[in-house]
Parts: structure tokens; C-alpha cells; sequence
């Protein structure tokens, strides 16, 4: 997977300082890889085609909370 910040993308509602984030990678053959933006060099979790879908709805549906 690619490591520096091309073709990485992150929501819109996130600003320039925001640095909690998630970065997505779209076009990868095997799934969609998903990223920390504070560690582009680190490790990508790489969520397969068939559980984007339902990751996306769970998240929208406030399945999970953020850990403060």
C-alpha cells in the first residue's frame, strides 16, 4: 500500500488541523485500505469490499463512540 499522502483521502468535514482522522485509499484490488493521518508511514487496516458497506452504516448509525 501506498505510504505517503496520494490517492489517501479523508472526510470533508474534517479541517486542516484536525488531527484525529481517518484516511481512506480507494481503488485497491483486495478491499479498502483505511489510515491514522497523524502516522501516514504506520500500518493501514484493510477492510474488504463486502464489510465497507455495513462499516460505513454502523458508523452513521453512531455504533461506535470515540475514546477520549
Amino acid at each position: 500500500m501506498p505510504t505517503s499522502r496520494q490517492g489517501w483521502r479523508k472526510s470533508s468535514y474534517s479541517g486542516p488541523e484536525a488531527g484525529s482522522c481517518l484516511e481512506v485509499l480507494d481503488g485497491h484490488p483486495a478491499g479498502i485500505p483505511v489510515r491514522d493521518s497523524k502516522d501516514p508511514y504506520g500500518p493501514a487496516l484493510l477492510i474488504p469490499a463486502t464489510g465497507w458497506a455495513p462499516f460505513i452504516a454502523a458508523v452513521k448509525a453512531g455504533g461506535f463512540r470515540a475514546h477520549r
